[in-house]
């Protein structure tokens, strides 16, 4: 007689199809490429039937160091990943809706081992692609290989790669792991701890918890580098930081240094700017929501000669006793 899997564990496999159908759609994986003569850097966007990103820039790199171009009707992958994984959502879902325990064990056997699969051919592409070069390429370094790192950082003459998942990979992951979590209601692992009715709640709040936005950094005083006049930060008063869309945090030596960097870089999307509070030691503040007093006698690294406040009232009583008013950043923003 087939064994009914628990309300939990349903519930968790529908969701989980539901992750798996949208990855489909979306960006799967992404390699970022970063240097000095790409400030926001490159980006090629893995989805499961074709290329996104900045694919016709890094072609042309390649192109000069002897790695093969790119293009979609090179990979059969771009053929039959998006049936694989909507065989595979389909599987979830129907498990999650009609299935018992031993199907659901199969189940999540073949995810695991399908993802085992695309990583290994994830990695032999990778090897191929940057191994297998042309003798008669413009730039060529005896014995120097550009294969990209599976997963993590990897430094690639001047460019820095980075290899992770994006947002459809996030997703397949997270179908994975609440798969994991249904065999292990439906095992018994969590009963020592946890009812079972509580089970996917709690660890859904942890997975999503552990899901942050970047954070700004503390400014480093002679160490960290304006991003855009390139001096290194000498007055942590003054300091600002940035951060784009992208995640990638952008520091300054004075406000403004990041009002003309944005300016300058309208191709950057930020998404968040920060000022340090004048009053505070070395406190990155919202630079939206700041107060600013800007007077010659407050003398500032790069001549913007501002001071930024989280507080109005600290504001105020600072331009006062220099008879200027305290303005907010849409006026220092324009």
């Amino acid at each position: 007689m087939r064994k009914e899997i628990s309300t939990t564990s349903k519930w968790l496999l529908v969701i989980s199809a539901v992750f798996l159908a949208i990855s489909i759609f979306i960006p799967i994986w992404r390699i970022e490429l970063d240097a000095p003569q790409y400030p926001e850097g490159l980006g090629l966007q893995i989805f499961s039937y074709k290329l996104g990103g900045d694919v016709a820039i890094i072609n042309g790199l390649n192109h000069y160091i002897g790695m093969q171009t790119l293009h979609e009707e090179n990979f059969i992958e771009f053929t039959i990943l998006p049936y694989i994984i909507a065989f595979y959502a389909l599987l979830m879902l129907f498990t999650g809706l009609k299935g018992g325990r031993k199907l659901l064990y199969s189940t999540f056997i073949a995810f695991v081992v399908f993802g085992i699969i695309a990583m290994i051919d994830f990695w032999r592409w990778e090897y191929n692609y940057g191994h297998n070069l042309d003798p008669n390429a413009a730039i060529i370094v005896p014995g120097m290989a550009y294969q990209p790192p599976l997963i993590g950082f990897k430094q690639l003459l001047n460019f820095g790669a980075y290899s992770i998942p994006d947002m459809g990979g996030w997703l397949f992951i997270g179908a994975g792991l609440f798969c994991l979590i249904a065999v292990g209601v439906e095992a018994g692992w969590f009963k020592k701890w946890i009812e079972q009715k509580t089970t996917a709640t709690i660890l859904f709040v942890m997975l999503l918890s552990s899901c942050s936005n970047v954070k700004p950094e503390a400014l480093v005083v002679n160490k960290d580098q304006c991003a855009f006049c390139k001096m290194t930060v000498a007055d942590i008063r003054f300091g600002a930081e940035t951060i784009s869309s992208k995640g990638r945090i952008y520091k300054f030596d004075d406000l403004n240094c990041m009002i003309a960097f944005n300016k300058s870089n309208e191709k950057i999307m930020m998404n968040k700017f920060f000022v340090n509070d004048y009053d505070a030691n070395n406190q990155l503040i919202d630079a939206t929501t700041a107060w600013y007093i800007s007077h010659e006698t407050i003398k500032s690294p790069m001549g913007s000669n501002t001071a930024a406040f989280s507080n109005k009232d600290s504001a105020i009583n600072k331009g006062k006793s220099i008879s200027v008013e305290a303005v907010s950043w849409d006026q220092i923003n324009k």
